[in-house]
């Protein structure tokens, strides 16, 4: 069974978790004073780590008048502190040969760095100094202002990414969850300094800051550096504090859905998205979702790229994805063709979707099960993952699984379980994406 990560204060014992899984990698946890969690994961024989500060703030949490401000935060706490500028920040990772970035989602922000064991205490020093003391000046917000422009208009070139955006948007019309997570141009070019100081100096707090790192590390070592650059920045640590609760997975979604959207796009293909509201992040089914999925639209077996290319040739790029929040989720399939086939695929893609209630064969099964585990392995090879997973389980889950246990779960899905959930989401309102040239007809 998953060992619970409980949340508590931090001067409670319990607040302390040691596991240790069959690959003799070690797993601790711990709450340091003003509600910080930190979680660690010793990988004995690795000679680097990565270290990630995670904060459970995404775009979904901006209010009207914070609106574009998460994803700028992302771009202006690299801008520099009271402490480095810009450059040194970069000087001091590219010194080291480190790999360092930041991402936005929707429920969470992360800044991250990959080093050297020998280079973990000045990537941690870098990043929470980035975290608790960015100036965020007019000017910078100004420059940065022009470069996340330039990054939106680049993703608007890009016809999957506007069906993406547009398919989301679709399915939560009006609840913050449909709102692109790097903002709009009209929103980015009318934010105020002020909104994003504000929304700044709100969420990154403390109780919301998740330390997460893998690799060669110390869990004592992480704990004293988190501790020493949180008082450096001048956060206050109260003892009695508690971390933030995790989301509702039960809260409603009061949100509009939109059948069918035509976006006219100048391309030569047509990018196609079918689909509908998934499961909510932490659904106990999740294990059968991906099998599901799997199976479904996901690699060169799949039942899509099966009938729709390698039968029929009517598509190249061919698949299905989710995108699960922590009260509901996104699930859809995805497909580009020339503007002639595209109702055709459309149609085939609708078809599979609701055959997988008719249930999966046990080759099927056993198949995606293999794909899952192996690939699960692989991925977790890379020490982000493991960071990424340890944050993951955090944010979201509030229990850890050892890698054998996660892949005993994927292993223990039936057919029965895989098309149960392909039932429940074929009897699902469902939405057609389409971006490409002639959609649109003029009036």
């Amino acid at each position: 069974m998953p060992a619970p990560l409980p949340l508590v204060a931090s001067g409670d014992p319990a607040a302390r978790l040691t596991l240790e899984s069959e690959e003799g990698a070690v797993v601790r946890r711990s709450v340091l004073p003003g509600g910080v969690r930190v979680l660690t994961e010793h990988l004995p024989g690795m000679r680097s780590a990565t270290v990630g500060a995670w904060v459970g703030v995404g775009s979904r949490d901006e209010n009207d008048i914070h609106a574009g401000s998460t994803h700028f935060l992302e771009h202006l706490l690299f801008k520099g502190t009271k402490r480095r500028t810009s450059q040194d920040i970069a000087e001091a990772f590219d010194r080291v040969g480190a790999e360092h970035n930041a991402l936005t989602g929707k429920e969470y922000t992360c800044y991250y760095a990959r080093v050297l064991d020998a280079d973990v205490g000045m990537a941690l020093d870098v990043t929470l100094d980035m975290v608790t003391s960015a100036r965020i000046d007019e000017a910078d917000l100004e420059l940065e202002r022009q470069v996340i422009l330039e990054e939106l208009a680049m993703n608007e070139d890009d016809p999957g990414d506007v069906a993406e955006e547009r398919f989301t948007a679709a399915l939560f019309g009006g609840h913050p969850l449909g709102r692109p997570i790097g903002g709009t141009p009209e929103i980015i070019s009318t934010v105020p300094r002020e909104a994003v100081w504000e929304h700044y100096r709100e969420r990154y707090t403390p109780s919301e800051l998740v330390i997460a790192a893998a690799g060669a590390i110390d869990h004592e070592q992480i704990c004293s550096l988190v501790s020493n650059a949180l008082s450096q920045g001048g956060w206050g640590l109260d003892p009695a504090a508690f971390p933030v609760p995790r989301r509702d997975p039960l809260a409603v979604v009061d949100a509009s859905f939109t059948p069918r959207v035509d976006v006219e796009h100048d391309d030569e293909q047509v990018n196609l998205i079918i689909g509908t509201r998934g499961l909510r992040v932490a659904d106990e089914r999740r294990n059968a979702l991906a099998v599901y999925l799997t199976i479904l639209g996901i690699g060169p077996s799949s039942r899509l790229f099966q009938e729709i290319r390698e039968k029929r040739g009517l598509a190249y790029a061919l698949g299905a994805f989710v995108a699960p929040a922590a009260e509901t989720g996104v699930l859809g399939l995805q497909a580009g063709c020339t503007p002639e086939r595209a109702d055709l695929v459309v149609d085939l893609m609708a078809a599979e979707f609701e055959r997988m209630a008719d249930g999966v064969s046990a080759a099927e099964l056993e198949r995606a099960q293999g794909q899952i585990t192996g690939s699960t392995v692989l991925r977790l090879e890379d020490t982000f993952s493991r960071m990424s997973r340890l944050a993951r389980a955090e944010l979201f889950f509030g229990e850890w699984w050892t890698v054998e246990e996660a892949l005993a779960e994927v292993r223990a899905v039936t057919a029965d379980d895989v098309a149960e959930i392909a039932a429940e989401l074929a009897g699902r309102e469902r939405c057609t994406v389409r971006v490409g040239r002639g959609l649109v007809k003029s009036a």
